[in-house]
């Protein structure tokens, strides 16, 4: 299914150094923004909750809630 952003949402599992396509696709979503993350622009995630993050910003605000 195509977004409306203009990319296919993919699903990847997310290991320590990168990452692991489960479905192919062009997007990933921010867990807390819900913005869309090109694949070769993903730089931010969680190993543990399994999530993307859009900026370093949000992934440290995750970090330090939990």
């Amino acid at each position: 299914m195509l977004m409306s952003q203009g990319g296919k949402l993919a699903k990847l599992h997310y290991l320590p150094g990168g990452f692991r396509v489960l479905v192919p696709g062009d997007i990933v979503r921010c867990a807390v923004s819900g913005e869309a993350i090109p694949l070769d622009a993903l730089r931010y995630w969680s190993v543990a909750r399994q999530e993307p993050y859009a900026t370093a910003e949000i992934a440290t605000k995750v970090e330090q809630t939990a």
